[in-house]
């Protein structure tokens, strides 16, 4: 296990000094990983927050290349970074946030081809993309792989996310197919901010051994009336989620 470094004991110091992180819970961090996919609004202040906090190996994945309308909402990248890969953008942004994390951007798009190649090697996934066929993909695969993840999604005022470890409810028992949505509209601009820092903190809380993770309850988030609501979820008893092969 690799210790701390003078260097990160003066920036982890207010993690130090907080019994439920301390010396132990700032070494777990470090010598942990997180595969963060969608390097967009959510993805963002994830991987902001998730490189800041001191984890040490964070995978961002995006095929796609930061177009001006992105400005809006993915606070990692800035105007000099249109056109180029979002995955490459945020790369740079955190390596200049701290330098001690070890960043792999993957420029590629997530398929049945490639998704357990990809999400094996880490610990933690988070979904941050924005469409429901990669968020059943993420689903089956981390079920497949028994990986822990979190999903989280946005729409205008409005954001929804929960955390799945092995034995808990899934994506799937909430929705059992993909739904219908052919339009996106918005979302206002700090929603992505909103519902991103929550994910990442359920992964902090995960990788620190935390209680009081997102499991079996879906998070809801109205902005404009500023509504908060923990929606309980049963496990759904025929999902593959609560199969004893996974």
């Amino acid at each position: 296990m690799m210790l701390l470094s003078p260097d990160e004991h003066a920036r982890y110091t207010r993690h130090l000094a907080m019994p439920e992180i301390g010396i132990e819970g700032q070494l777990k961090l470090k010598n942990s990983s997180v595969l963060i996919i969608g390097a967009g609004g959510l993805g963002a202040p994830i991987a902001y927050y998730l490189c800041a906090a001191g984890v040490g190996h964070i995978g961002i994945m995006d095929a796609d290349k930061v177009d001006e309308s992105n400005l809006q909402r993915q606070i990692i990248h800035s105007t000099l970074d249109i056109g180029r890969y979002k995955a490459l953008s945020a790369e740079e942004k955190l390596k200049n946030l701290n330098p001690n994390a070890k960043i792999t951007p993957i420029c590629k798009q997530l398929d049945n081809n490639n998704a357990s190649h990809i999400i094996n090697p880490y610990d933690f996934i988070i979904d941050a993309t924005d469409n429901f066929s990669s968020k059943f993909l993420i689903n089956d695969e981390c079920i497949k792989a028994n990986k822990p993840f979190s999903i989280g999604a946005i729409y205008r005022f409005e954001g929804q996310t929960l955390t799945h470890i092995p034995g808990t409810a899934c994506y799937r028992c909430i929705f059992d197919s993909v739904p219908d949505v052919k339009t996106a509209i918005g979302p206002i601009s700090p929603i992505p901010g909103i519902i991103g820092s929550i994910q990442a903190t359920e992964a902090i809380k995960y990788i620190i051994g935390s209680e009081g993770l997102l499991t079996n309850s879906l998070l809801t988030i109205n902005t404009m009336t500023m509504e908060f609501l923990k929606l309980k979820i049963s496990p759904h008893p025929n999902c593959h989620c609560q199969s004893p092969t996974h």
